[in-house]
């Protein structure tokens, strides 16, 4: 029996072997919640129940884009609106929020259905890096927005410091665009298929279709909570079997 539960663990026993550890992850992520609801809440992914993480994403996400924004608007006084707006979107693209998460091992933490976790749900970019936006936006309700963006530029420090403006710096999307032109062939189309939830959290899920070049003549699937997050996300699968950076 005991053999059993150490190769197919219930989805029950392994929520509650995490939120028996949220100390260790406090530690990683560099602050110690006063009400640990916050904290389980912005663990909890939509699959797992009908309380979930999908507000304090919102709340989150809103957050990080001020305190990067900030960063770099003093960080680089030279540089216009362009430049800064593409170091932001490097910043907190879903590729760079899911570092962040692995760093934390925060997927070892989430709270998943059995769907989800089936099928690897807690090691999907996209999952963490949702869940990292909601960890930002219960540090803030737990505390305030200082502590919480003080937390957030501690995460952020070495990647502030590495970044510079340039080409390197613009979206998945301009990127793909810009190759394809040079490449001669058709531009890829993006298709909202499916929108999820209340309209203060919804998941949008987006068809991306490209046609015509060797490899990844197909279509791309992606979600995100905005539009532009899935289509973005889309974008970033096609370049990484492209193997551009």
């Amino acid at each position: 029996m005991s053999g059993q539960l150490a190769s197919v663990p219930t989805v029950s026993l392994r929520k509650l072997i995490n939120m028996n550890h949220l100390d260790r992850l406090e530690r990683k992520i560099g602050y110690q919640f006063s009400d640990l609801k916050h904290l389980k809440l912005a663990l909890t992914h939509r699959s797992a129940s009908t309380q979930h993480n999908e507000r304090l994403e919102f709340l989150g996400d809103s957050i990080l884009n001020y305190v990067i924004a900030d960063a770099l608007y003093h960080q680089f006084p030279r540089c216009n609106e362009g430049e800064l707006s593409r170091m932001r979107a490097t910043l907190v693209r879903e590729p760079t929020l899911a570092m962040i998460a692995r760093n934390f091992e925060l997927g070892d933490y989430m709270s998943l259905g059995s769907g989800e976790l089936k099928s690897g749900g807690f090691r999907r970019e996209s999952i963490l890096a949702d869940c990292v936006e909601a960890v930002i936006g219960a540090m803030a309700l737990d505390s305030s927005f200082d502590k919480a963006a003080d937390i957030v530029r501690s995460w952020y420090k070495t990647l502030l410091a590495e970044i510079k403006p340039g080409d390197n710096q613009k979206d998945a999307k301009t990127r793909l665009q810009e190759y394809l032109q040079g490449k001669h062939f058709a531009l890829p189309t993006y298709e909202v298929i499916k929108i999820e939830g209340e309209a203060h959290c919804q998941t949008f899920t987006v068809e991306c279709t490209v046609k015509n070049v060797p490899n990844i003549d197909r279509t791309f699937i992606a979600k995100g909570s905005s539009r532009r997050k899935a289509e973005q996300a889309a974008a970033e699968q096609i370049l990484k079997i492209l193997e551009i950076k």
